[in-house]
């Protein structure tokens, strides 16, 4: 077994697009309309999904927002250099929540990133 994607249900579909993919980095991977559903499903990540996870766009054509509630955490993504990461997020206009910086209570540096659902980014150093 392994994990294939996680599905966040987004309010603006090209908004949340445009976030992952210029913002964080990720590419389209397939979209695909469902009209007699009303809603489009739209696959991103960092690669193929044979050997990665990835997330799944869900965008229901009669809502344009949702409430993310109390049960939800965060998504996390490794990257090689948090400090950096979170500039460069910054310079393209995401919005950090959390600068980089140790975790609390531990030594592993961390950052949070907000997307424009008001999802929650967790930005994670790599280990060596």
């Amino acid at each position: 077994m392994r994990i294939l994607h996680t599905m966040l249900r987004v309010g603006n579909l090209e908004q949340s697009i445009l976030f992952y993919t210029e913002i964080l980095g990720m590419s389209v991977l397939r979209q695909t309309d469902y009209p007699d559903g009303k809603f489009t499903n739209t696959f991103i990540g960092y690669g193929d999904e044979k050997e990665q996870t990835v997330i799944e766009l869900t965008h229901n054509w009669d809502t344009d927002h949702y409430d993310i509630g109390n049960g939800y955490g965060h998504i996390a993504l490794e990257v090689d250099d948090v400090y950096q990461a979170t500039e460069e997020i910054r310079e393209r206009g995401g919005k950090i929540i959390r600068d980089a910086g140790p975790m609390n209570a531990g030594s592993t540096i961390i950052a949070f990133v907000e997307d424009p659902d008001g999802y929650q980014i967790e930005l994670i150093g790599k280990k060596d």
